[in-house]
């Protein structure tokens, strides 16, 4: 596995890799390397037709049974639990191939009707490496910098699962023990295109495959609006793991107990939200302060930066009214900015609660990022999950 700390420009892909489920399997890491209990690391490396979860899904096993994380929709964690143990007993890594279409053809074969062949690396984590697989994505979890990681693995050869091999910030490298240089241009263009890829390449003269893995930082929420019908908002992005802030000119609302799940709460006037807000293009914002000249003044900063989302709550008039006003003041709104705008916001799901409200808010600024439209899957005429492609 490589992690690069890199800064692409382009529009945004989903990540087959989530930062909750990352944050998650670290916090599980830390406690289990804290009452020295032995673990292993489960990834799903590559996928043959269907499969419940996609490349770069992760999953930590402990020898005493706890599982963090998710390979599969638990009908291979089962199985997944043994290979595990037998990996942190043999102290060596595994690849472990599993047909879920048929009962032949594979190490494990199970019948579901997926109709795909998953293959599963097994990394035991030798926690007297610093650079062991967990202690590289801890690291990737202290900066908002998009990154690429790329596994290495065989299909073939299974004794020949090197796993995690080297870690950079794009400007030095902190651990290597190969020339990776025949990369180079696959993470480039993982890197533009914001985009996972797989390819077969030769390693020291061993045949192997890498998963190019890329993956974005978390969303950031920043909720406009103090209010009793921003809680439930804050609690939905919580879930996702998405950090959140509020921000608010009333101190009577802007209360952190308030709002225990926010990453922060801030008492601030619109013109001085980008001084507490790095906002970037996963930086996105719902303005609910129920107050038209706060959220007036916080547009008018916020049609000029790289945020790819900003939600009103308020009926179309509401916003029709919004940008006369702007141009009233000498700014057009063009096409493209209106395309980042989405009032009224949420999808169209029936919503009256503040928490139904939230979850079609959350819902939609979800189908934007990962570049859907939020339709019902029965509608569907391709495959839930495109394949990643695979690099000649």
């Amino acid at each position: 596995m490589i992690i690069l700390a890199i800064n692409a420009p382009g529009s945004y892909l989903p990540s087959r890799l989530k930062m909750k489920e990352i944050s998650d399997i670290i916090r599980a890491y830390r406690t289990a390397l804290a009452n020295g209990i032995q673990m292993a690391l489960a990834t799903v490396a590559k996928v043959e037709g269907s499969s419940y979860r996609r490349p770069g899904a992760r999953m930590l096993v402990t020898e005493d049974g706890q599982l963090t994380g998710a390979i599969s929709g638990g009908c291979l964690e089962g199985d997944a639990l043994r290979k595990a143990l037998l990996a942190i007993h043999q102290r060596k890594n595994r690849l472990i191939t599993y047909d879920t279409s048929s009962e032949e053809g594979s190490e494990f074969a199970v019948q579901l009707g997926c109709d795909g062949i998953v293959h599963i690396l097994f990394e035991y984590i030798d926690t007297d490496n610093p650079d062991n697989p967990l202690a590289l994505l801890e690291r990737l979890q202290h900066s908002r910098q998009e990154t690429v990681v790329i596994t290495l693995f065989s299909t073939k050869n299974k004794n020949e699962q090197r796993g995690t091999v080297l870690l950079t910030n794009g400007k030095s490298t902190l651990s290597s023990d190969m020339d990776l240089t025949a990369l180079t241009d696959d993470i480039q263009l993982a890197k533009i295109n914001r985009q996972s890829y797989i390819k077969k390449i030769q390693l020291n003269g061993v045949r192997t495959e890498a998963l190019i893995q890329y993956i974005p930082p978390a969303v950031h929420l920043v909720i406009a609006g103090a209010g009793n019908d921003a809680q439930p908002l804050v609690e939905a992005a919580d879930i996702l793991g998405w950090e959140t802030t509020v921000v608010d000119g009333r101190a009577t609302h802007a209360l952190p107990h308030r709002f225990p799940k926010a990453t922060q709460v801030i008492v601030t006037t619109p013109g001085q939200v980008p001084a507490y807000v790095d906002i970037d293009p996963f930086t996105v914002f719902v303005l609910m302060t129920h107050n038209y000249h706060y959220d007036l003044g916080l547009l008018k900063l916020l049609i000029g930066t790289d945020t790819p989302y900003i939600g009103m709550l308020g009926p179309k008039t509401k916003l029709e009214r919004t940008f006369r006003d702007l141009e009233q003041t000498g700014i057009i709104i063009d096409d493209l900015q209106r395309k980042r705008i989405y009032g009224p916001v949420g999808l169209h799901i029936g919503a009256e609660t503040s928490e139904e409200i939230a979850i079609s808010i959350i819902s939609e600024i979800k189908a934007v990022m990962s570049g859907k439209t939020g339709g019902s899957l029965k509608f569907l005429k391709i495959r839930i999950h495109g394949e990643i492609p695979h690099i000649p």
